[in-house]
């Protein structure tokens, strides 16, 4: 497999198991910081022991900086999306996560010098008009608080994407485990992890355990083989994935507008995708 085509298989792969996030956070009905602390708790005790390797651990030792940069990038990430659920709606929070990609691009291009696809532009800048079409109808003032946490995350996110593209030898299972250790005891002072009801248990393991590694392990590897900018950019797909979830499972039905604009996003990357696929040459293994 080219290496491109795997790349995207990867982040499509964890975007969609990433998209449930905010359902299982609306869920787990806890408060943000018990929520954070379990799971990434869970995602260290998921993740840990196989994090244990030689290859791991020599991984960490010889980049022990740029490890725990990429770990506390993971772990704010993880603590502003939780909040701004909180705070604010799940429209709100996907819709400023598709900011992701431009931060990405801007890091990329201006800390890494890398050069970014023009396409990757055009597609960011049709994919951000679907987002708008997908909320118009239902996009409306909210949280100054929880807006500025989804900030905060998707500026997290395009940063960690590209210390993680310009260090693709950085193993990046000890990095998740570790970034959930970071978050849970970044929250500890402030939660309440002992609690919760037993349904909340059950959503915050199958949240820490499951989903939240699954995803973050497929996402960060995925830059081994794509630009940043590039998968930043299916960061706009869980926007779109996300509130379908919500309306299917919480019964928050989707406006015409978001049907559309759904639609406009996927046809958006799936043309992206196949310009990816035949403009980049495959690199010799």
């Amino acid at each position: 497999m080219k290496d491109s085509a795997r790349g995207l298989l990867l982040v499509t792969s964890g975007i969609l198991v990433l998209s449930f996030d905010g359902l299982l956070v609306r869920l787990a009905q806890t408060d943000g910081w018990s929520i954070v602390f379990w799971r990434g708790l869970l995602m260290f005790l998921a993740l840990g022991v196989f994090s244990l390797s030689a290859k791991s651990r020599a991984s960490v030792r010889a980049h022990p900086l740029l490890s725990a940069s990429s770990a506390l990038l993971l772990a704010l990430i993880s603590i502003f999306f939780v909040l701004a659920i909180i705070h604010t709606q799940v429209a709100n929070v996907v819709i400023i996560l598709c900011t992701a990609p431009l931060f990405a691009a801007l890091f990329t291009r201006f800390f890494l010098g890398e050069h970014v696809a023009l396409h990757t532009w055009l597609a960011i800048g049709v994919a951000a008009l679907g987002i708008m079409v997908v909320f118009a109808g239902a996009f409306s003032a909210s949280d100054l608080t929880g807006n500025g946490y989804a900030l905060l995350s998707s500026a997290a996110v395009g940063a960690n994407l590209t210390l993680l593209r310009r260090h693709p030898d950085l193993q990046r299972m000890p990095l998740i485990a570790l970034g959930g250790l970071m978050a849970a005891l970044i929250a500890w002072p402030n939660a309440q992890p002992f609690g919760l009801g037993s349904s909340s248990y059950w959503v915050l393991a199958l949240m820490g355990l499951i989903q939240m590694p699954l995803a973050t392990l497929l996402i960060n590897n995925a830059t081994r083989y794509l630009p940043s900018a590039e998968v930043a950019l299916f960061y706009l797909l869980e926007s779109v994935l996300g509130t379908l979830w919500v309306w299917y499972f919480l019964e928050e039905t989707p406006t015409h507008a978001a049907l559309y604009g759904g639609a406009l996003v996927i046809a958006t990357l799936v043309a992206h995708a196949g310009l990816t696929l035949r403009l980049r040459p495959a690199v010799p293994a």
